[in-house]
């Protein structure tokens, strides 16, 4: 990979539906079991007023972004942090977005603004990606 065929402002993303189905099968992989996730009488009793998703499970959507299309095959994430800014609920429709923001040419590296939007266009995770190329 040539760190000198990236540019600020390149970006890529992918748009992939939250199902239950997904969300049952994270908490098993993950062990979160958090009911406000898996079991619907429970999340109505609390501030969202039904289940959604794992922030992480939607979060991982970010790493798909960065393993195939930007940087892509052979990149090592380093670091990520993320926002979690609105609740994901089952069966949302989530784009995941990466955005060149800096390339730092001296160590092989790209800063990437990451995003995560729902259907509504509303933003629902909102961080920060370094990645080695």
């Amino acid at each position: 990979m040539d760190i000198n065929k990236y540019k600020v402002g390149d970006k890529a993303s992918i748009t992939k539906k939250i199902t239950t189905e997904m969300v049952i099968q994270f908490s098993e992989i993950s062990e979160d079991k958090n009911p406000l996730h898996l079991d619907e009488e429970f999340a109505k009793t609390t501030r969202f007023k039904g289940r959604i998703s794992h922030g992480m499970l939607v979060g991982s959507l970010i790493s798909a972004v960065i393993a195939n299309i930007l940087p892509g095959i052979g990149s090592i994430y380093l670091s990520q942090s993320l926002r979690f800014v609105k609740p994901v609920r089952h069966n949302d429709v989530i784009k995941a977005e990466v955005t060149v923001d800096e390339i730092m040419y001296e160590k092989s590296r790209l800063k990437l603004k990451t995003i995560c939007t729902n259907q509504h266009d509303e933003q629902v995770i909102v961080g920060e990606a370094i990645v080695m190329i």
